[in-house]
């Protein structure tokens, strides 16, 4: 069974509160055998970021997706765009040192302001509205949390973090289930599928050519005097390169690439509407991120909605009732909204790393990858796929930062790494409830 086609309906985003406040455009699949100079496999944050640079210099450009363009993570995440990588900066600079740890921060404000400068260049509303909370579950964590704030205005110049008391919490969270944490100011959250869309329409304009319903079956060596064939069941692409940009939905594609990610499944739900309600829930309408290792994560949507994602899995199935996998993590977070009524409840898939970093490798000569966002995928994945673009075009700089990242494979084979996953992962959300 593959994971592509494990949960959802073909060629359809999933039922999430996204594809109900956003049209999209359906595009033709692959049926013929065509020429490029670059394909991408996957119409996702990265693959649409890289076919938007590429096309924009010159080189004729072909994005495949099995589904649709936005369909995976990229179109149903929670919508928040943070700063930095998904290991804070003290650390990466043990990891990578003082250096390389300043480089990779200045590329993650970079790609903020990426996807900030894309919509507005090519006209994309995305909804951004400022502002992320990280909220402290545990009292004991609150005050290296307030250390951190001012280590990165001290050491990297960020002062847009604002230190949050247990009491200045309260006022912007209507929980008693945090003890104090961080405000983000130049963090914000977004309408993901609306940047996906926008993003392919973009890359379109830009020249690009995005088939939809095109599931790559394999990659073969041409022997036309191309590089590489990547072969649908309709059609082909002949290509000098293959940029591999399907993140959690690799499966058996690129094989060696499986002992670098694991992907998990997480879910989300909106409430129905809740009038003042809901607008005092978080009543300056930021997003908020909690501290737990099952990360909580929430903001009002359509004005008085909440959107909370809470819960995973590590099979390839989602559960056969994820309202019920989401509501506990809901109740117990706001136990006014115990017995709310939900309109909406999706599930996701997303790749992680063992270290929680993403994976940017140059596989051989023609063939670029990247993926395992674990989680910082909305932020980061539009700059992995303008560094791999940049690479092609002869500009390697951000390329070889983000692909000198320590990678630790899982362990075990193909059938025992989920197992074991699984496993870790239990023991660790175990620890959630102490």
């Amino acid at each position: 069974m593959k994971l592509l086609h494990a949960n959802d309906a073909l060629a359809e985003h999933a039922p999430s509160w996204y594809r109900a406040s956003c049209t999209s455009e359906v595009r033709a699949a692959l049926e013929q055998d065509v020429t490029a100079d670059v394909c991408i496999i996957g119409a996702g944050y990265t693959g649409l970021a890289a076919a938007l640079e590429l096309a924009g210099t010159g080189h004729r450009t072909v994005v495949l997706d099995a589904h649709r363009a936005g369909w995976g993570a990229s179109g149903r995440n929670g919508g928040q765009l943070g700063s930095g990588f998904n290991k804070d900066q003290r650390t990466l600079q043990r990891m990578v040192g003082k250096p390389a740890a300043h480089a990779l921060w200045q590329i993650a404000e970079e790609a903020k302001q990426h996807i900030r400068q894309l919509c507005r260049h090519h006209c994309i509303d995305i909804e951004e509205t400022p502002g992320i909370i990280y909220a402290q579950h545990r009292q004991r964590h609150v005050s290296g949390a307030h250390d951190y704030c001012s280590l990165l205005a001290r050491e990297y110049g960020y002062d847009q973090m604002e230190a949050l008391s247990r009491e200045r919490i309260r006022e912007l969270v209507s929980s008693d289930n945090y003890h104090g944490g961080v405000l983000d100011h130049g963090a914000a959250h977004v309408h993901p599928l609306k940047l996906a869309q926008g993003l392919a329409s973009a890359a379109e304009k830009a020249g690009a050519i995005i088939h939809e319903s095109s599931e790559v079956l394999r990659i073969e060596p041409d022997r036309g005097g191309a590089s590489r064939r990547v072969i649908t069941a309709k059609g082909s692409v002949r290509c000098g390169k293959v940029i591999l940009a399907a993140n959690g939905y690799l499966d058996e594609l690129q094989p060696s690439l499986n002992k670098w990610s694991m992907p998990i499944n997480n879910f989300i739900v909106v409430t129905e509407k809740l009038g003042d309600k809901g607008r005092e829930l978080l009543p300056l309408d930021h997003a908020v991120a909690d501290s737990r290792f099952v990360v909580n994560y929430y903001r009002r949507v359509d004005d008085d909605r909440l959107l909370f994602g809470g819960g995973e899995t590590y099979t390839y199935r989602f559960p056969s009732d994820i309202v019920k996998t989401v509501r506990p993590a809901l109740s117990k977070v706001f136990p006014q909204l115990k017995n709310v009524a939900i309109d909406h409840a999706w599930g996701g898939t997303l790749a992680i790393t063992r270290n929680r970093l993403p994976f940017l490798r140059q596989i051989d000569d023609d063939t670029y990858a990247a993926g395992g966002y674990s989680g910082h995928g909305l932020a980061l994945a539009p700059m992995y796929g303008t560094a791999i673009a940049e690479h092609i075009n002869g500009q390697p700089e951000r390329f070889d930062c983000l692909s000198a990242l320590p990678l630790r494979g899982f362990p075990g084979g193909a059938v025992s790494r989920p197992a074991l996953l699984a496993v870790a992962m239990t023991a660790y959300s175990w620890l959630d409830r102490l």
